[in-house]
């Protein structure tokens, strides 16, 4: 694995890579950084080129000007990223709101993008009302949790609105401890880009006609939250393939195994559809990721 950090305006991006293969990026959901990716990226570098990164603000990643970030800004540091390992197309795989950089990557720079999968995209617009302006009370009342008595507050709503089980995950993947890196991170989230997601428009038209295959995804075990509703709806309204995940909408993290083989299928053209909906939401008050 090879450890690079990237210039970039306003920002550095530390940034990893390892295998061989066609390049793919993981974007990680909320405040997940490089590692949070690590165990679904090392079963899939026997096939691919594995971008794992931490977003701008994140661990390893600097910021100059925090306020100022939004998905659009995240989603060109992404073009920026890969413009510098491969001259050619790459797949992205991202959650939630790393489903929804991944989505405004491709409508920005859809000449950088071969395949996207957007797992339960935060795109709170796709949502009908009144299911939208529950999903922006939740997003907004975790800021002012977090606000009001910090970061762990914060994270408890997140893991009930997001149905996020911890139980619902394969024996071997990791657990990771919560340090302090990981509370500025989740300070960071909740802070500046939490903030930018309601207002955030994905402009579908120009997704439509950008020659970006899309596939949106959904977890299995993710219940009738939100974010798989906007994975739902994201498929409907493009009228692409809906992917069953492994596990909930922590999948990536919580299932990487079976995450791995199934997204190897899915960018393999094969499997799209999705599975029915699970039963359970989980509601654990643990940390989720957006």
């Amino acid at each position: 694995m090879r450890e690079s950090v990237l210039e970039v305006p306003g920002a550095r991006l530390r940034h990893f890579v390892r295998g061989a293969g066609p390049v793919l990026l993981l974007v990680a959901g909320g405040h997940g950084d490089a590692g949070a990716t690590d165990a679904l990226a090392a079963r899939l570098a026997d096939r691919y080129t594995v971008v794992t990164y931490d977003r701008r603000g994140l661990s390893g990643s600097t910021v100059e000007e925090p306020e100022r970030t939004t998905v659009a800004v995240h989603a060109d540091d992404v073009s920026r990223l890969l413009a510098a390992l491969t001259p050619e197309p790459a797949l992205v795989f991202g959650s939630s709101l790393g489903g929804l950089v991944a989505l405004e990557f491709a409508i920005r720079h859809p000449g950088r993008v071969r395949t996207v999968v957007a797992h339960e995209p935060a795109a709170v617009q796709l949502l009908p009302e009144p299911e939208r302006a529950s999903a922006v009370r939740d997003l907004l009342g975790a800021r002012e949790a977090f606000e009001a008595a910090g970061v762990d507050a914060a994270l408890r709503r997140f893991a009930r609105f997001a149905g996020i089980d911890p139980a619902d995950r394969e024996p071997d993947a990791p657990a990771r401890a919560r340090g302090p890196e990981q509370v500025r991170n989740a300070g960071f989230l909740l802070r500046y880009d939490v903030p930018t997601l309601p207002g955030h428009l994905l402009d579908l038209g120009a997704l439509k006609g950008s020659g970006v295959r899309v596939v949106a995804g959904v977890g299995e075990n993710s219940g009738r939250v939100w974010p798989r509703r906007c994975g739902e709806l994201l498929a409907a309204e493009l009228g692409v393939p809906c992917a069953g995940f492994p596990g909930g909408h922590n999948g990536y993290a919580f299932r990487p195994r079976g995450t791995a083989e199934r997204l190897h299928e899915v960018l393999s053209g094969h499997g799209e559809q999705a599975s029915a909906p699970g039963g359970g939401t989980g509601g654990s008050g643990r940390p989720a990721a957006v």
